[in-house]
């Protein structure tokens, strides 16, 4: 085992960043588990973690939650692992600039906020990792998905270009690409399906039934699904590695869509894609 480095992780509340967070302190690392709201903030220092509050929509909740993290740890801080994310279901021509600009302030804007207030102190350090939680829609677009797919393709462009950026200094940069993962992530998303979307009058109406059948179905949707420890298994050793991996792939389909993307003409593709 590594020594122990000290972690912040966005979004902890469940699934992906809960477990990830469990994981690492049984591994004797000091986890510093965020999310968004109080009673989760409460409920995971009743479990014994260190917990902050930390909205990724809030310019003052980040600031501020890094300002504590800084506190505790004496101004240190080895790994951030940006996790927390949402994905708003929709047809692009049913997405509202608001409900788009929404997606974007925390799938896209408040990480990259995040990141540049802890690049300042890794590069004091002269060492740090930074590792983005990005998707299998980071890499291959698929339909109804379209404000999810935009954030985490920009999440994919930044982090490649940050990369270059920070050569030699100490800092390295990891994507985490999940395919079908169990985890509150689909019904999250219904949710914000019914509170955004209008099926009744959209052209996209059969699909959108289709759709709702599928987020509200219980356990996976789809074969290949695993749990949130697949991920979390990445993230340990984008950690701990003497040299971390660019990009790690989880789950069958993330490795095949990679694949089918190098070799198929696009069209191909988009015909797969379009019977997903």
């Amino acid at each position: 085992m590594s020594l122990s480095k000290t972690i912040l992780i966005t979004g902890c509340s469940s699934g992906i960043g809960y477990t990830t967070a469990g994981i690492l302190k049984a591994r004797g690392h000091h986890v510093i588990a965020s999310a968004r709201k109080l009673a989760d903030v409460e409920r995971l220092r009743n479990e014994g973690f260190t917990a902050l509050q930390l909205d990724l929509a809030q310019s003052v909740s980040i600031k501020k939650a890094v300002q504590e993290m800084l506190e505790l740890t004496e101004g240190k801080i080895d790994v951030l692992f940006n996790n927390g994310a949402y994905g708003q279901p929709g047809a692009v021509e049913d997405l509202t600039r608001e409900v788009l600009t929404s997606q974007f302030e925390i799938n896209f804007f408040g990480t990259h906020e995040l990141t540049n207030l802890v690049l300042p102190v890794m590069r004091q350090q002269g060492y740090g990792r930074i590792i983005y939680n990005s998707s299998i829609l980071g890499l291959v677009a698929m339909p109804y998905r379209g404000a999810y797919n935009a954030s985490k393709f920009a999440i994919e462009g930044l982090a490649d270009t940050l990369r270059l950026e920070l050569y030699g200094s100490g800092i390295y940069i990891s994507l985490i690409e999940p395919g079908p993962i169990l985890s509150e992530f689909r019904t999250n998303s219904y949710a914000l399906y019914k509170q955004h979307i209008d099926p009744t009058n959209s052209y996209h109406k059969a699909a959108y039934e289709a759709m709702e059948a599928r987020l509200q179905k219980e356990g996976p949707t789809v074969v290949f699904t695993l749990p949130a420890s697949a991920v979390a298994d990445k993230v340990v050793h984008a950690i701990e590695a003497k040299r971390p991996k660019i990009r790690y792939y989880v789950t069958f389909p993330t490795y095949l869509f990679v694949f089918l993307k190098r070799v198929l003409p696009l069209c191909w593709l988009d015909y797969i894609l379009k019977k997903l």
